[in-house]
């Protein structure tokens, strides 16, 4: 068996998970404002990370999980079961178009890691092109579930490329929801904007616009203070 990737309160078995722990996830759960949030949903949770980040952060948080991919399904359910916050996270075989369609609870707080690539040569594993192309989880269908889902006055908070980010962003406004915040996320000094970390609400205000530096340098843990504060709860090295 595979050795966990552990954090410093849970760990993470993902052998059956097309998708690995990753630095997009890591810092989409360490970012997500959950301040005032009692109900969050996670989509497509993969391994189940962000889910049980986000009930490490806040002790009054109850998260939904849902996974369309069975074997990650499976596994996420299984390390959930094995983490200290069990009793407030639950995980769910479903697709969003279909959990949506059936669902009648509203969110404070939704939070996806999303398929992005809308076009291109497809991963070799299909189980990975199901999860990094939008074959089963088109941005539409997501901004389609978000609208539905979303309680009046949460928020949806999502990370994704620059260029998928700015069209999600656009694509927001026919489904009435609107930029809040959003933080470029730069791999080191003087490189481009590699990742958005965006967070989507129903007013209209204008969004606030910070940025995010990874690391100082080429070495590989030469990490800034910014990213160190923002992750040191979770990571064993940090």
């Amino acid at each position: 068996m595979a050795k966990p990737f552990r954090f410093k309160q849970f760990e993470i078995h993902q052998d059956h998970c097309p998708m690995k722990v990753n630095t997009d996830g890591v810092l989409l759960g360490a970012w997500s404002d959950i301040r005032n949030a009692q109900k969050a949903l996670d989509i497509g949770t993969g391994t189940g990370v962000i889910a049980m980040m986000l009930a490490e952060r806040n002790e009054h948080l109850n998260v939904k999980a849902i996974e369309i991919d069975k074997p990650a399904f499976l596994q996420a359910a299984s390390n959930v079961r094995n983490c200290i916050f069990a009793n407030r996270i639950q995980v769910y075989h479903y697709s969003i178009q279909d959990y949506a369609s059936i669902s009648h609870q509203k969110y404070d707080l939704i939070i996806s890691n999303p398929p992005y690539f809308d076009a291109g040569t497809l991963a070799e594993n299909p189980l990975k092109a199901n999860v990094r192309h939008t074959i089963q989880l088109p941005h539409e269908d997501l901004l389609i579930a978000v609208q539905q889902l979303l309680k009046e006055g949460g928020h949806f908070d999502v990370i994704l490329p620059v260029t998928e980010g700015r069209r999600l962003i656009e694509r927001a406004e026919k489904y009435g929801l609107f930029p809040i915040h959003i933080t470029e996320v730069y791999p080191k000094t003087h490189k481009p904007i590699e990742r958005l970390l965006i967070r989507l609400g129903h007013q209209s205000q204008g969004a606030t616009i910070d940025q995010l530096i990874i690391h100082n340098s080429d070495h590989p843990k030469d990490y800034t203070a910014a990213y160190i504060q923002l992750t040191k709860d979770f990571y064993l090295f940090m």
